[in-house]
């Protein structure tokens, strides 16, 4: 979670919305990362675990990635908690709750729906303070700018 606090951190100081992740494989060796940076982008899918898992693809060299753990510093949404079915995740950890778009057991839970085939494994609030105290100080700072 340390180093996707990291890439969330980058997101921050980009002007992003702060959240960060990364792809690890079985053995916990970075496969991929990535923060969000839709501003930067101009891209709607430009959330930080659909960026740390293209990279993580592409590292691979196919969409399968089978035995792999996300780690993300916000609950993904409803795209990002379908493209880690998609993309047949072993687990998802994350550290902050979203209650307003989470998808992986707030709002909804995407990846644990018994029609789907797949289901990864989910790890909930790893460092969630810290997680969500980076949250908190970006929108403060928006408010008052």
């Amino acid at each position: 979670m340390r180093h996707a606090l990291r890439e969330a951190r980058t997101a921050f100081e980009n002007g992003e919305i702060p959240v960060g992740a990364v792809v690890l494989d079985e053995s916990g060796d970075v496969l991929g990362t990535g923060h969000n940076d839709r501003e930067r982008s101009a891209d709607p899918t430009g959330h930080a675990e659909i960026v740390a898992m293209r990279a993580a693809a592409a590292s691979l060299g196919t969409w399968r990635l089978s035995g792999c753990t996300l780690v993300v510093t916000l609950e993904p949404c409803t795209m990002c908690a379908g493209a880690s079915v998609q993309a047949r995740l072993a687990r998802v950890v994350y550290g902050a709750v979203d209650p307003k778009a989470g998808a992986v057991g707030s709002l909804w839970d995407v990846v644990r729906d018994r029609r789907l085939n797949h289901r990864p494994e989910v790890v909930a609030g790893v460092m969630a303070d810290e997680c969500g105290a980076l949250l908190t100080e970006f929108f403060a700072r928006r408010r008052v700018g």
